[in-house]
């Protein structure tokens, strides 16, 4: 709260420093040229921008000392602004020589911190208030030892602030005797502002979305800044007016580390990049072109208008692919989308599994965009980059939603545009293609888990059946027949009863036996066939618990030989349906129906009377999983006529 308090005091207090030199700029009767001339004006806008916004930064971000470095930053220029008629004023009012020596040397001491110190080392350290890593310590430590130099340069200098106005206090006598070491000052300068570049190239290299778009505020304010500067500089040399476009530097600061988000910011440097580099064009065609009408054309036809007409045929032609440049720089190759697809080629000819990383990241750098993933089945395939406001692109397979295409949106953007939008359905195609292909593999692999289960699970049964059941028996049987054999002289009677049992236990082995064939296929396949086999099973079927008869009718004429697998499930699954029928419903007549041509349909219907809809025992569901794992499929339930069970599958199993 008090890092609150303190930051809007201080950005009162610029602001008032502000209206102050204003005022006083009214009273000493300073024309428009005059305040300007004295940098009231710029010094006076500087002041508030940097003031204003850097109170604002830390209000919002009171640990960020960026905020607190433009206050001061606004401090020294709003300070020299409001001294510059005040020293005017004491001057026209014959106040002391010494109040207005003191006026003066705060005046000239005060506004070069904040070129010197301030506001290159605010840039070293955007956005977050920290280095970009420890290994720019001694940058930042070099800016702000070597920063007393230029303050030195500027203040005690003996030049006077206005005409016939006193020097400051605090002069150098021998300071045009040091030029060359305000040259190596002036230098320095240059190269903090250098480092700080280069500190915000190396943080955009690394940072992430976010990262990334404060960054481009920055160099949006850069930009405009170059367009304003760079042709007088060129062309006329720089006016004072020109320094009017350094108070974008704060505000893109401000935005950018307050509401970085407000909009597209990718957008306007891309079009302020166009413009920038279109004005270079045009400011150097122009020189070139004054020099040769100068010498040819000039004397003829005007050296005014034939210039504006040769540079405006020579940029007209430019301009589109300049701006097809920068786009690519700014929005990635959504223009041309050919070139996203084949990139998505490349990422999924590596493989269909390994390949969907790539895929992502192919499509995000492509597009420039800030997050795009993969899901399908609830679950994120692969993702790339930072989530934020999210769009589905949907893809689908043969008029099938496989799957979705989840796309971030840019800084600003609401939806998608028609550009990306036509990138994004072309790539759409042959990620379908694969998110299907993954999903198929994906319950390749779960069915191959589930068979190698079940295998084992049987193998667990047969192992236990033989262990607890046939092995104890046979190990009696091979006792009774040593007991028998050993009293078959001194016991017959005894031995002739052990024979008996011997009889019996040898009976109940077998029976094991045949239980366990039973259960690895039904013996009734091989030896009668499946027809056969299903209609003794059906009269085998043929009353209900409750004594009452059920009449059961097979119908399968005409049915081909069938695999093993296939005959066993048909097997299983129509003497299941039959035993319900028995079991559940109160039918006095039932139907089993076998039909075969591409697939094959099993179909058990009654006349029972309805019962509601039917709850899945162990029984159904046995059913549908012998159904899946053959690749067909199940119903069953109540109809108008009766119970119904109907199965169907192809004849090449999947």
């Amino acid at each position: 709260m008090r890092g609150k308090v303190l930051a809007a005091g201080l950005g009162c207090f610029v602001l008032l420093e502000v209206l102050a030199g204003l005022i006083l700029a009214l009273v000493v009767d300073w024309s428009f040229d005059t305040a300007l001339n004295s940098f009231l004006v710029t010094n006076g806008l500087m002041g508030l921008t940097f003031g204003i916004c850097g109170a604002v930064i830390a209000w919002h971000r009171p640990a960020n000392p960026i905020g607190w470095l433009f206050v001061a930053d606004g401090i020294g220029h709003a300070t020299t602004a409001v001294g510059a008629p005040l020293s005017q004023l004491l001057h026209n009012q014959d106040v002391a020589l010494g109040p207005q020596r003191l006026l003066a040397t705060i005046i000239q001491w005060s506004w070069p911190w904040s070129i010197a110190l301030f506001l290159p080392l605010a840039l070293l350290l955007f956005p977050d208030g920290r280095l970009p890593s420890p290994r720019w310590r001694p940058v930042a430590l070099g800016i702000v030892v070597t920063s007393p130099l230029f303050v030195l340069e500027m203040g005690s200098g003996s030049e006077p602030l206005f005409e016939g106005g006193p020097a400051g206090y605090l002069q150098l006598p021998s300071h045009d005797a040091l030029q060359p070491l305000w040259t190596a000052t002036e230098l320095r300068g240059l190269l903090a502002y250098l480092l700080a570049i280069a500190g915000l190239v190396v943080r955009y290299r690394r940072a992430a979305e976010t990262g990334r778009r404060q960054i481009l505020w920055l160099l949006l304010a850069t930009v405009v800044m170059l367009l304003f500067m760079a042709p007088w500089a060129l062309v006329t040399g720089t006016p004072i007016l020109v320094l009017l476009a350094i108070p974008l530097i704060p505000i893109s600061v401000m935005i950018a580390i307050v509401r970085h988000q407000l909009f597209d910011i990718r957008l306007v440097v891309s079009r302020a990049l166009t413009w920038a580099l279109l004005s270079i064009l045009a400011v150097g065609a122009y020189a070139a072109l004054v020099a040769l009408t100068d010498s040819v054309i000039s004397s003829r036809f005007g050296r005014s208008a034939t210039v504006t007409v040769l540079v405006a045929l020579l940029i007209a032609p430019v301009l589109p692919r300049l701006q097809r440049l920068v786009d690519r720089a700014m929005y990635g190759d959504r223009r041309d989308p050919a070139r996203v697809a084949s990139r998505v080629g490349e990422e999924l000819s590596s493989g269909v599994a390994g390949g969907m990383p790539g895929v992502v990241e192919a499509i995000r750098s492509a597009l420039r965009l800030p997050y795009v993933a993969v899901a399908a089945d609830g679950s994120l395939l692969a993702s790339a980059g930072v989530a934020g406001v999210v769009v589905p692109v949907e893809l689908s397979y043969g008029g099938t939603a496989v799957g979705s295409l989840l796309v971030g949106l840019r800084s600003g953007e609401s939806a998608l545009s028609g550009t990306d939008r036509n990138v994004l359905a072309l790539v759409a195609v042959p990620l379908a293609v694969a998110v299907h292909a993954t999903r198929l593999s994906s319950e390749l692999q779960t069915s191959r888990e589930r068979l190698v289960a079940a295998r084992e699970e049987e193998r667990r049964r047969l192992r236990r059946d033989l262990h607890d059941g046939l092995g104890p028996t046979l190990t009696g049987l091979a006792f009774a027949a040593d007991a028998a054999a050993n009293l078959i002289s001194t016991d017959p009677s005894r031995a002739s009863e052990l024979v008996g049992t011997l009889r019996t236990d040898t009976r109940a082995a077998i029976a094991d036996v045949r239980r366990l064939v039973d259960d690895l296929r039904p013996p009734a396949l091989d030896e009668l066939g499946l027809v056969e086999a299903l209609r003794q099973r059906a009269d085998a079927l043929s009353w209900r618990a409750d004594g009452a008869s059920v009449s059961v009718q097979v119908s399968a004429e005409g049915l081909p030989a069938l695999p093993a697998a296939l005959e066993v499930a048909a097997y299983r699954i129509a003497t299941e349906a039959l035993t319900n029928v028995v079991r559940h419903s109160r039918a006095s007549s039932a139907v089993l129906s076998l039909r075969c041509d591409s697939h094959l349909e099993i179909e058990v219907t009654d006349d029972g009377p309805p019962n509601g809809a039917w709850t899945p025992g162990v029984g159904l569901q046995a059913i549908n999983e012998r159904a899946s794992e053959l690749g067909g499929s199940f119903t069953a339930g109540p109809s108008p006529a009766g119970g119904r069970v109907h199965a169907t599958f192809p004849m090449e199993p999947a």
